[in-house]
């Protein structure tokens, strides 16, 4: 008598089964991959393109202290004098 299942029995359609799952998995990994290299859409390391360069961080600081000072939360004093404290470091 002949059995279809080869004799693998039920471990057999299990290995079957994770391995089209993976199967699968790695052909959406690797489609994924290859739109993401093809249209340039990957993370470039460095310096933070908001940044504007080395006075970037500085220049940040004394908007925000601008705005503050705007709002009424400090008062002229006291930005002017944090004002030449960022320019001093920077």
């Amino acid at each position: 008598m002949m059995w279809y299942d080869g004799g693998w029995g039920w471990g057999g359609w299990f290995a079957m089964i994770v391995f089209m799952v993976l199967l699968w998995a790695l052909i959406i990994v690797g489609v994924i991959a290859l739109v993401r290299y093809l249209t340039g859409t990957h993370h470039q390391s460095g310096p933070h393109p908001a940044s504007g360069g080395p006075r970037g961080g500085s220049r940040q600081a004394e908007d925000l202290l601008a705005e503050r000072f705007a709002r009424g939360e400090i008062d002229e004093d006291e930005y002017k004098r944090r004002l030449t404290l960022l320019r001093e470091r920077w």
